[in-house]
């Protein structure tokens, strides 16, 4: 079996000039590729990362101006966590391809907290539970072992299936949109999805590689050419800004707020825990306590900054670990070039405003190709669960469906209200507490994976060797 290289991949290591071959997570592509594909984790969760700071200014009334300083702060401090991530120093930073932005969790805390306290009341809240993420770090990191196989595939399963509705509402123009749901949208967003998969099949190397980007260029470009986007505002937004820290004024510490944003924080390390794994397990790179740790620190120094700096708790994204699954680019160089065109973006509005300008349409059919091959490489690792004679099936069958529930109808948590309704509403976490107590309970025997089951390999000749006689499911492309 021939093993087909990425692009810019090469044979021996460059940085040590010996025979060893250099590790796909340590990998640097030629500087063109590097760019273009940063650009394309960049357009995934350009979005989600906006999302946050819009829905919280204007659920709370804040100006125009403020606004745009929550929005520029959230973009640059998600860039600078980035690279903490992917680069790393001492013990901050998985050294992984994880992207950080906004958090979605942190969001109904913050829109509470911002209510009842005001804004100052946020910043302090989010100071402090940014703290107490790095205190946790090495507790959490040592949970480990209560993550085994049947546990990542449910999670990163429903990762996948918890990211359709925000795929399904830029896909139909943008929830709260007038003509929400019209043809035309859904048109556009098809044919982005038919480009991509066009593009991916039929051509190989970079070009293969950049399929989402190809297919958004070409939706963007017909959605222009419908009078579906408009890039006037481009010309009006500047060139260089960067809001001065603390705008919203000094942080205040209340009780109440603090508790309930470390229990966000809480939810977020959990959360974080399951995208790590997934990541982990597609790049071939063993996830350890150590390294897990570590994670936690970076998000935990990251939000003490952001908040600092008018921004809000960030974790990883789980949107770009589909485009690291369809691509099967697993450099965190790759990302950390992703992380330095998020600062451009926070530092030069102008350029935020060229993104912001892609349709919501043709962002919801890149959304359903990637977050879907988050939801694959979910099924995948549950093929690789041994069900015969152990109750792996039950564990899956109810953690799964448990976190699907808050999405299928959120109404039927409507009546939970505090704190408590913060946890319920995060289907990713649910799933993954009926998993990890299920497997517990019913797992004592370790029945989870087969015995001859070996680690994911380093080495991408060994993982090619290995792929059809280990994963009865193959990945979208076989070498």
């Amino acid at each position: 079996m021939t093993v087909q290289l990425r692009p810019g991949r090469s044979n021996r290591s460059t940085a040590t000039g010996n025979d060893r071959p250099t590790d796909p997570v340590d990998e640097i592509l030629p500087a063109r590729s590097m760019i273009t594909l940063g650009l394309q984790h960049v357009l995934v969760i350009y979005a989600g990362v906006v999302a946050v700071p819009l829905v919280l200014s204007g659920a709370l009334g804040l100006t125009s101006s403020q606004t745009v300083t929550l929005i520029n702060a959230n973009l640059l401090l998600g860039g600078l966590a980035t690279l903490v991530q992917t680069l790393g120093f001492w013990r901050f930073g998985a050294r992984l391809p994880l992207i950080q932005g906004a958090s979605f969790i942190a969001l109904s805390p913050m829109l509470l907290i911002g209510t009842e306290y005001g804004m100052t009341a946020v910043v302090g809240s989010c100071l402090v539970a940014g703290a107490l993420a790095i205190c946790l770090a090495p507790v959490f990191s040592r949970l480990l072992r209560y993550f085994p196989r049947v546990v990542i595939g449910c999670l990163i399963t429903v990762v996948g299936i918890s990211l359709m509705p925000a795929a399904a509402g830029w896909l139909g123009g943008g929830e709260g949109a007038d003509d929400f749901g019209a043809p035309r949208h859904l048109l556009v967003g098809l044919l982005t999805i038919v480009v991509t998969l066009v593009v991916y099949v039929r051509f190989k190397g970079l070009l293969s590689a950049l399929a989402v980007l190809v297919g958004l260029l070409v939706g963007t470009v017909v959605a222009v050419a419908a009078g579906m986007s408009d890039f006037s505002g481009v010309g009006d937004a500047a060139w260089f800004g960067v809001s001065a820290p603390l705008a919203f004024g000094v942080p205040t510490f209340e009780p109440v707020p603090i508790l309930v944003m470390t229990l966000a924080m809480v939810v977020i390390m959990a959360e974080t825990t399951g995208n790590t794994l997934a990541i982990g397990r597609m790049v071939g790179r063993e996830i350890t306590p150590r390294r897990l740790g570590d994670a936690f620190r970076a998000e935990g120094l990251s939000t003490m900054a952001s908040s600092l700096a008018n921004g809000f708790p960030l974790n990883a994204f789980s949107q770009n670990t589909g485009l690291i699954a369809m691509t099967r680019v697993r450099s965190r160089y790759v990302v950390a070039v992703a992380g330095v065109i998020l600062v451009a973006l926070g530092l030069v509005p102008k350029l935020g405003a060229v993104i912001a300008a892609v349709p919501p349409a043709v962002l919801g059919g890149g959304a359903i190709v990637m977050f879907g091959m988050t939801t694959a490489a979910g099924i995948q690792e549950l093929a690789q669960v041994r069900y015969q004679d152990t109750p792996n099936a039950l564990i899956v069958a109810i953690s799964i469906s448990v976190g699907v529930l808050p999405m299928a109808m959120p109404e039927l948590l409507a009546d939970v209200q505090g704190p408590l309704r913060m946890v319920l509403e995060s289907g990713i976490f649910l799933c993954a507490i009926v998993a990890v107590l299920m497997n517990a309970l019913l797992n004592r025997r370790g029945a989870d994976d087969p015995p001859a089951e070996a680690a994911p390999s380093t080495d991408p000749a060994t993982d090619a060797a290995t792929d059809s006689a280990a994963r009865p499911v193959p990945t979208l492309r076989s070498a």
